[in-house]
C-alpha cells in the first residue's frame, strides 16, 4: 500500500511531466504547454515542440516516437534511422557514416568530416548517405577503408574471399555439353601440344616439355557439383560470421559491408523483419544483426529494396 501511495499524485493534484517539473525553464514550460493544447508532444531530449505525429524533433533531430517519414510520409520506427521505402536516412542529429552526434549547425561530421548531403563513389558515381557505396560496395571513409583491412586479417575471411573466388572462376566455366565437345577440346590439347614443342625445337630444344593446362573443362554434372560443393563452404562460413546485435546502425552498417565477399550474388537478411535486402544499406534497422546469404544465378528470390 505505501508503493502504490507513493508513487501516484495526490487528489486533485496534476502529475507533473518533464517539461512541467519546476526545475524546468520557462521557455521549455511554456513550449510543452502550447504542444499539449495544439494536440502536439513535446522533444524529450530538447524540450522542442512538434506537431503530433512526427518521428524525430525538429529542432535537434532526437526520436520522438513512432511517426512519418519527413520524405514521403510513410510510416516508420523511432529508432529507424531510414526511410525503407523512399530510400532516404531520416536522422538530422546522427552521422550516417559513423554514428557520432551531430548538431543542427553541421553541415560537416565532427568525427569523420563527411557531409550531410552523401558522398559520391568514385568507381560507380553512386550518391551514398553511408561509408560503403550500396551499388558497388566501395568503402567511401577512412574507417571504412580501416575496418576492410582489419577484417582482411581475420582466417575467416581469408577463407571467404578464397572461396568466393574459387566459385567465380567455376562460374566462368564452360562445361561440355555432347561427348563431341570432349573430343574436339582433346583434338585442341593435342594440337597445341604439338605446335610448342615444334616451337622450342626451332629454338634449339630437343625434347621440350609442355606442361597441360590447369584448369581442365569437365561435364555440366561434374561442375555443378564442384560449384555446389563452394557454395556450401560459403553458406557455412557466412553463418559463422553473422552479425549479432550492435548499438549504433552505422556501425552494424559498415561492418556488415567490410565483410562482403566479391564475385557472389548475395542478399542481407535482417533480424528486425527477416527481410532480404540487396545490402545493410536498405535495411532500416540493422543494429538489430543479421547475416549475407547466397542467391546464386537465376535466383527469383525478391530482395525488399531493389528498385
Amino acid at each position: 500500500m505505501t508503493d502504490e501511495i507513493t508513487q501516484r499524485p495526490a487528489v486533485g493534484q496534476r502529475q507533473m511531466g518533464p517539461m512541467s517539473h519546476p526545475s524546468a525553464s520557462p521557455h521549455m514550460q511554456m513550449q510543452a504547454q502550447q504542444a499539449r493544447k495544439g494536440g502536439g508532444v513535446y522533444c524529450p531530449k530538447c524540450g522542442a515542440a512538434n506537431e503530433e505525429g512526427v518521428a524525430f524533433c525538429a529542432s535537434c533531430g532526437a526520436p520522438i516516437g513512432s511517426g512519418n517519414c519527413p520524405h514521403c510520409g510513410s510510416p516508420i520506427d523511432a529508432d529507424a534511422d531510414f526511410c525503407e521505402v523512399c530510400h532516404h536516412y531520416v536522422r538530422q542529429d546522427v552521422c550516417s557514416f559513423c554514428g557520432a552526434s551531430l548538431s543542427p549547425q553541421d553541415a560537416f561530421c565532427p568525427d569523420c568530416g563527411s557531409p550531410r548531403g552523401g558522398l559520391v563513389c568514385p568507381t560507380c558515381r553512386t550518391l551514398n548517405d553511408f561509408a560503403f557505396c550500396k551499388q558497388c560496395g566501395t568503402p567511401l571513409t577512412e574507417e571504412a577503408r580501416q575496418l576492410v583491412l582489419e577484417l582482411k586479417k581475420q582466417p575467416e575471411y581469408q577463407e571467404l574471399v578464397m572461396v568466393a573466388r574459387e566459385y567465380n572462376e567455376l562460374s566462368m566455366q564452360l562445361p561440355y555439353s555432347s561427348q563431341r565437345d570432349e573430343v574436339k577440346d582433346r583434338d585442341s590439347l593435342l594440337l597445341r601440344e604439338r605446335v610448342l614443342k615444334l616451337l622450342a625445337q626451332d629454338k634449339g630444344v630437343p625434347n621440350p616439355i609442355i606442361p597441360r593446362p590447369e584448369k581442365k573443362r569437365v561435364s555440366k554434372d561434374v561442375l555443378d557439383a564442384q560449384k555446389e560443393e563452394k557454395l556450401a563452404k560459403l553458406t557455412e562460413l557466412l553463418n559463422r560470421m553473422a552479425m549479432p546485435p550492435m548499438p549504433s546502425p552505422a556501425k552494424a552498417r559498415n561492418y556488415a559491408m567490410a565483410q562482403k565477399p566479391a564475385g557472389v550474388r548475395l542478399a542481407w537478411v535482417c533480424n528486425w523483419k527477416h527481410a532480404m535486402h540487396s545490402s545493410p544499406c536498405g535495411c532500416a534497422k540493422p543494429q538489430l544483426g543479421g547475416q549475407w546469404v547466397i542467391l546464386g544465378r537465376g535466383s527469383k528470390q525478391e530482395i525488399k529494396d531493389d528498385k
